[in-house]
């Protein structure tokens, strides 16, 4: 349901997705801009508008963000991007994970590259490694560090002390990419 809101003086169009699954409200601006709210059945309108306004300069901060970006990282999950960066995510990856792995030494079984909406990257238990085909638009240090951090989820499947250590072998610096890409509204 597409909906309108004024906030700090601004009119800011929004989707409502509801959902059977979600227990909570939740926020999201996406890297082209748009901006959702996925709530629980049965949340009223108002209740949404207070919790919009409550995280409104939040809200705003990610849009001027995103807008801020050129046009090929801001359109999201266009089956054209998507074919056209494909093979260009694909050999970083490949080629990045072989390099990195030199550090860890895991069996790696395929590295996929996917079009998700909200994920940079997944890692099976099988050893399959996933990473969104945006790794390719990205500054080297964050692809780097989207591509250690699945690598070291083949030796901890989780994010406990052990993992970060893991990662902090790589990328001695990784809580300081952390912190910008959650500034930037990144998160990993």
């Amino acid at each position: 349901m597409e909906k309108n809101i004024e906030l700090h003086k601004r009119k800011v169009p929004y989707t409502i997705k509801v959902s059977s699954r979600a227990k909570r409200l939740r926020l999201a601006v996406y890297c082209d801009g748009a901006f959702v709210v996925t709530t629980p059945k049965h949340i009223s309108q108002g209740l949404i508008e207070k919790f919009i306004i409550q995280r409104s300069r939040w809200i705003l901060d990610k849009i001027d963000y995103f807008n801020s970006f050129s046009s090929k990282f801001k359109k999201r999950n266009s089956k054209e991007d998507f074919i056209k960066y494909k093979k260009s995510a694909q050999k970083l990856a490949e080629d990045r994970v072989v390099e990195f792995n030199k550090i860890y030494n895991f069996k790696i079984n395929k590295i996929n590259i996917k079009n998700q909406k909200t994920r940079w990257g997944s890692c099976s238990r099988k050893g399959n490694l996933n990473f969104n085909y945006k790794i390719a638009l990205l500054p080297e240090k964050l692809s780097d560090y989207i591509i250690v951090h699945e690598i070291c989820h083949l030796g901890e499947f989780n994010h406990s002390r052990r993992f970060w250590n893991l990662v902090s072998k790589a990328v001695p610096n990784y809580p300081e990419i952390r912190g910008e890409l959650r500034k930037q509204g990144l998160v990993l």
